[in-house]
């Protein structure tokens, strides 16, 4: 059976004077609250200054699951053709702008482009593929101790954080990414990691 949430933008299109009045007036109001919905839900994603959850935005609109999952399909729909487009991440949705015009925005605003050393980014993807590790465990796997440095700019970026301890001598602290990590990099979950082209690289016994 099809699903009405994914069918509703064909639904309205093929509605014709053979479909019974009652059917085609209830396809057209339901497509004219998603289509309101979607414009409500485009709003409250520019005002806010952080992404907003599911919960948010049904909670904000009293609106059902499947309301809002026709007025998203919407947004994404109409964000086509936009230079923004509709991002999840771990804390919920939010507006960027699409990836093809990054160049033009680093030749323009060259000063919002955050450097990140070699050493951050190798002891950011060994914490992020093999988490939980210990600073032991990075050191081991990188070949050179980790700078207290590096680790104190991964903690006051909220990226990392300290959760439970290695059951070994001294009882090392095991660090795990964050959902500010996930937003950060535009992930909703870790699941949508890259391919690390050599794993065995971040092997940790």
């Amino acid at each position: 059976m099809e699903n009405p949430i994914n069918t509703l933008s064909l639904d309205v299109a093929t509605t014709d004077a053979s479909t019974p009045d009652d059917e085609r007036q209830a396809i057209l109001e339901a497509h004219a609250t998603a289509e309101a919905l979607s414009r409500y839900i485009e709003v409250l994603l520019h005002a806010s200054e952080t992404p907003l959850t599911d919960q948010d935005l049904k909670k904000h609109l009293a609106m059902s699951s499947d309301e809002l999952q026709m007025a998203l399909i919407i947004l994404k729909e109409r964000l086509s053709g936009s230079v923004l487009t509709l991002g999840k991440t771990a804390s919920g949705y939010r507006l960027q702008i699409k990836d093809s015009y990054s160049r033009l925005i680093q030749q323009i605003f060259p000063e919002r482009l955050e450097s990140l050393s070699q050493a951050l980014l190798e002891t950011l993807s060994v914490i992020a593929y093999k988490q939980p590790v210990t600073r032991g465990d990075i050191e081991q796997v990188r070949g050179v101790t980790v700078s207290s440095n590096i680790l104190r700019q991964l903690f006051d970026k909220g990226w990392i954080m300290e959760k439970g301890h290695k059951d070994t001598l001294g009882r090392p602290a095991l660090l795990h990414t964050t959902p500010a990590f996930l937003d950060a990099f535009g992930l909703s979950s870790l699941d949508e990691l890259p391919p690390l082209p050599d794993l065995q690289s971040l092997k940790v016994e």
